[in-house]
């Protein structure tokens, strides 16, 4: 089965709240979208070509100073259909999850393991580090839980925040599996 250009999807949503310059898209992966989806620089670029091609997108050229030009891009009516009909495709498959640290635990063959409490000493450390970067996104996007303005998007976040400390929870179950 073909893999689906799911990027593309996520730049023309960008692009249906306003414009955008590449610069725009790339640090939305590295805020707002980075919290469930990557896409690198050598990712976003190409993609705006080929959407421009599609005439899914446009764009007019800025001069920044006296002769910086940028591209600023903006939806078309044609993008716009195009998002809104992957909006509506129903999903089939569930995603496959990658998480390195649950592949090592699989290879772990004993609860003595030494190597066992720094790696879940690690793992606490890191989800607890982007809960709370979740937790203040949560509050500087949302303040007074204003979430009629970006629905989705504040239900993503809550589904992130959910997502660590439940995480959280788990590794906390296996540091006292091994302490009883």
């Amino acid at each position: 089965m073909a893999q689906k250009n799911t990027l593309q999807y996520i730049i023309l949503g960008m692009l249906q709240e306003g414009q955008k310059t590449g610069y725009d898209i790339k640090t939305a992966f590295t805020t707002e979208i980075g919290e469930f989806w990557q896409a690198k620089h050598s990712q976003i670029y190409p993609e705006l070509s080929k959407l421009t091609k599609k005439g899914w997108i446009n764009f007019q050229t800025e001069i920044v100073g006296t002769k910086l030009e940028k591209k600023v891009y903006s939806l078309t009516d044609a993008g716009r259909t195009a998002l809104l009909e992957w909006l509506k495709e129903p999903l089939t498959e569930l995603p496959t999850n990658k998480d390195e640290f649950v592949l090592k635990l699989y290879f772990i063959k004993s609860i003595e393991d030494e190597r066992l409490p720094e790696m879940i000493q690690q793992q606490i450390e890191l989800h607890q580090k982007k809960l709370e970067h979740l937790e203040s996104r949560r509050h500087i996007v949302f303040p007074d839980e204003k979430i009629q303005e970006n629905y989705g998007h504040y239900l993503i976040l809550m589904h992130a925040i959910h997502r660590e400390e439940e995480y959280l929870s788990w590794l906390g179950s296996i540091g006292a599996t091994r302490k009883a």
